[in-house]
């Protein structure tokens, strides 16, 4: 009964997510965080654009809140919204701009805006970057593409904090599926090396410095002069 009840609260959690993503639009919501506080539900939504979200004095906010009264029966919720200052690090941002271009300009310029986001990733400051495509790109026959530039963890612990988004885009050939990993500049890497070029001249220094002082110990060789017969 237990299990049951938590599959039940997680899909309500799911539908709610979804909802909410889909009134207000592709491309302008990153993630949807539901926490449960004894005040009520707080809805925290995190977006690139804030403005285009709340609306005009918040109608946007008020009718959302409403839904989520009505529709989803929720007691007592708050939205409130988290602003993404560098929406080129955001994984899901990304993925979806994406597919709004593909959809809009079509699947031939595929190459065209893979480039685009990356560089655009790349400039931002990212260490590194991959943007994965499959579908019927540029062919009738379905295809993966790959577009990857700078480091990125793929396993261990590290592998973690690497952004992953996955998105789609409805194309008149087909759907094409999109994935995006980003690696910010911000992600704390345990293995991380740093070489330090001080030490490194130090160190070429000080082996210079040891390698005279052997040639000045080592002992001359005695000559021995020929006796004639």
């Amino acid at each position: 009964m237990e299990e049951r009840n938590i599959v039940k609260f997680k899909k309500d959690e799911f539908a709610i997510k979804e909802y909410i993503k889909s009134i207000l639009g592709k491309g302008k919501i990153s993630k949807v965080r539901i926490e449960y506080t004894p005040v009520g539900e707080k809805v925290i939504v995190s977006t690139n654009k804030p403005g285009l979200v709340i609306g005009k004095r918040g109608e946007k906010i008020d009718e959302l809140t409403a839904v989520l009264k009505t529709k989803f029966k929720l007691e007592n919720p708050r939205v409130e919204i988290d602003e993404i200052r560098q929406p080129e690090f955001d994984a899901q941002i990304v993925a979806d701009e994406i597919a709004l271009g593909l959809e809009r300009l079509g699947p031939l310029k595929f190459k065209v805006i893979a480039y685009k986001s990356l560089q655009e990733i790349m400039d931002a400051g990212a260490l590194g970057a991959e943007i994965v495509l499959g579908g019927k790109l540029p062919s009738a026959r379905a295809k993966s593409w790959r577009f990857s530039k700078g480091y990125l963890k793929k396993v261990g612990d590290s592998a973690k904090v690497v952004d992953r988004a996955k998105s789609r885009a409805e194309t008149k050939p087909g759907t094409v599926g999109i994935k995006v990993a980003i690696l910010s500049p911000y992600a704390i890497l345990k293995d991380k090396i740093v070489i330090n070029k001080d030490i490194i001249e130090r160190l070429k220094m000080n082996s210079v410095e040891v390698e005279e002082n052997k040639q000045e110990e080592k002992p001359k060789k005695k000559t021995r002069k020929r006796v004639k017969e």
